[in-house]
């Protein structure tokens, strides 16, 4: 039986096991893993893993797809990924709206050309994908640093990818901010013009600011206001989403990303009562 994911939820990576095990945070609505980093893994690790699914509910967000990517699709990797998904009652599978790999692993998250030729090349993917896994995949606007011979917007590619392939969309809402700095747009215009209906849960996250017309996607920082700030509109805007925190380094002690994930609530429980029309 596979659970829904609601409210606030932490990403999950195997140096937080000795902070989180035996019981995890009963603040924690929902957990997140990368499962590259869980399906080599036996032994303690996978009793670990199993403990922790046992007690709460779990998404999956991947690093290695290349969803976007020349190279063919990983049919033995996605067969490993189900199997993953099915031992584990995970339901949910996200992925990032770029590619990884061009005749080998690139070892970053490199932009599609926002063409239309891309949007059919990848829907034709995305289905390909979720046949195999059974399950709908989700896409995550990213964070991008160059652009090429563009002939859509950053949001006409992702609205156009997300309606040819029928599938539901993972909101980033420190990715929109990133890129609206680096490439000088509102991005609250940007989230208001997001299809709402498609976006399962989000993910929220710190940055690093490399020049003041210069921000790189670290999750190795605090969510800074701002990046709050737009997360309250994205719900006020479409619905209020589960939301997770992402922190991949600089990981401070389990209280302080707690106090993140507590903020999240906060900022559901207000715009859940501002939109019942609760004082």
């Amino acid at each position: 039986m596979t659970h829904k994911i609601s409210g606030a939820g932490l990403g999950l990576r195997r140096e937080m096991l000795s902070d989180v095990l035996p019981v995890l945070p009963d603040n924690v609505d929902f957990w997140e893993v990368a499962p590259e980093n869980w399906i080599p893994l036996g032994g303690q690790f996978r009793q670990d893993l199993e403990r922790c699914v046992g007690q709460s509910s779990f998404t999956t967000h991947g690093l290695s797809l290349s969803i976007g990517g020349p190279d063919p699709l990983d049919y033995r990797f996605l067969h490993e990924l189900k199997a993953f998904l099915d031992r584990y009652n995970i339901a949910l599978y996200s992925e990032h709206l770029s590619y990884c790999s061009a005749q080998g692993h690139l070892y970053d998250l490199m932009p599609i050309p926002f063409t239309d030729e891309a949007v059919q090349y990848v829907a034709d993917r995305v289905r390909k994908v979720q046949d195999i896994l059974e399950r709908p995949l989700v896409l995550e606007n990213v964070s991008y640093y160059i652009t090429a011979d563009n002939r859509l917007s950053e949001l006409e590619f992702i609205n156009s990818v997300l309606a040819e392939a029928d599938c539901s969309m993972l909101l980033d809402v420190n990715n929109v901010y990133v890129n609206s700095i680096n490439h000088r747009y509102d991005p609250y215009q940007f989230i208001d013009k997001l299809p709402g209906k498609r976006i399962v849960y989000g993910h929220i996250a710190g940055h690093f600011d490399e020049a003041e017309d210069l921000r790189v996607d670290t999750h190795g920082s605090d969510v800074i206001e701002p990046v709050w700030q737009l997360l309250e509109h994205a719900y006020k805007t479409h619905h209020v989403f589960p939301t997770l925190l992402e922190r991949d380094f600089n990981i401070p002690p389990m209280a302080d990303l707690l106090k993140e994930v507590q903020r999240i609530k906060q900022i559901q429980a207000d715009v859940s009562a501002l939109q019942r029309g609760v004082a």
